[in-house]
């Protein structure tokens, strides 16, 4: 018994987008090219992209067509503190290094900041009064030229008051907010807790992330409270990373710092003259605003 005319139709497709006829990125005919390209009715073509679409090959974008969906290499955040170095996430120059360390190269924009008023959520992470002031700076974060987080960081306003004014800069803090607010202030982060929740993108986050509109590509939402040694909670970060491109990571245990694996992966790489095997873990982690 024959296939359905349907699937046909997205097999020869799908054949066309595997073989590069159709490359990533480009965008499908007309349902009215396709119906004349393969005398089908107009359901008869939408079945096929509807199947297409299910299989992750193509995306239809409204008021624009139907596109071929571009693979993105995934990156690695490891969410646990680095056994070397002891910075938690790869905050700071960890995040630049580990993105340079597997070849690529990433982009961080300069913090919009601003000062805002703490709603209930906010002010119970950073356990201070509902309508407290706070500093949010937020950050968009590229690899590769593609867009693969957004971060927000949230400070309490009484941080600033007690010296610590280069938070409401918008200006980047090359050592990182961590080590600023410790030579600033003397305030360790002793560590941090992490809530991680899988939900659909909002549309800001889907149109930065080229998302599907439909939602059917999630996003990852780390929920990540720090704390003084005191136990004093001193940042709220919140990142979302898209799941097509991310991956996130938790060390437990006596593990190998993974910028050192890298690293040594790459010098035996070059003294043998192969090319290295691409990591496994190459991440983006999160910056700390």
């Amino acid at each position: 018994m024959p296939e359905p005319m349907y699937r046909q139709i997205a097999e020869d497709l799908r054949g066309k987008i595997e073989a590069g006829e159709i490359a990533q990125g480009d965008q499908l005919p007309t349902e009215i090219e396709l119906m004349e390209q393969y005398d089908a009715s107009r359901n008869t073509v939408r079945d096929a992209i509807k199947l297409l679409t299910a299989r992750d090959l193509v995306e239809t974008r409204p008021g624009q067509g139907t596109f071929v969906v571009e693979r993105i290499n995934p990156f690695v955040t490891t969410l646990t503190e680095d056994p070397v170095t002891g910075r938690g996430g790869g905050e700071g120059h960890v995040y630049i290094a580990e993105v340079a360390a597997g070849g690529r190269t990433t982009v961080t924009t300069v913090p919009r900041v601003e000062v805002q008023q703490a709603g209930v959520a906010m002010a119970d992470a950073l356990r201070i009064n509902g309508g407290d002031q706070v500093v949010s700076r937020h950050q968009q974060r590229l690899i590769d030229g593609t867009a693969f987080s957004l971060q927000t960081s949230f400070y309490p306003m009484s941080l600033v008051q007690r010296g610590a004014t280069r938070l409401i800069e918008a200006a980047d803090l090359e050592e990182g907010t961590v080590a600023y607010l410790a030579n600033t202030l003397g305030i360790k982060q002793a560590g941090y807790r992490d809530s991680i929740q899988v939900r659909p993108p909002d549309e800001t986050e889907a149109s930065f992330f080229r998302l599907p509109a439909d939602g059917r590509v999630p996003v990852f939402e780390v929920y990540r409270v720090a704390f003084d040694e005191e136990g004093n909670r001193i940042r709220l970060t919140i990142t979302i990373y898209p799941v097509d491109r991310n991956r996130l990571v938790v060390n437990v245990g006596d593990v190998p710092s993974r910028l050192a694996v890298t690293t040594g992966q790459r010098d035996s790489a070059a003294t043998s003259g192969k090319a290295p095997a691409t990591p496994i873990e190459n991440g983006a982690p999160e910056r700390g605003g």
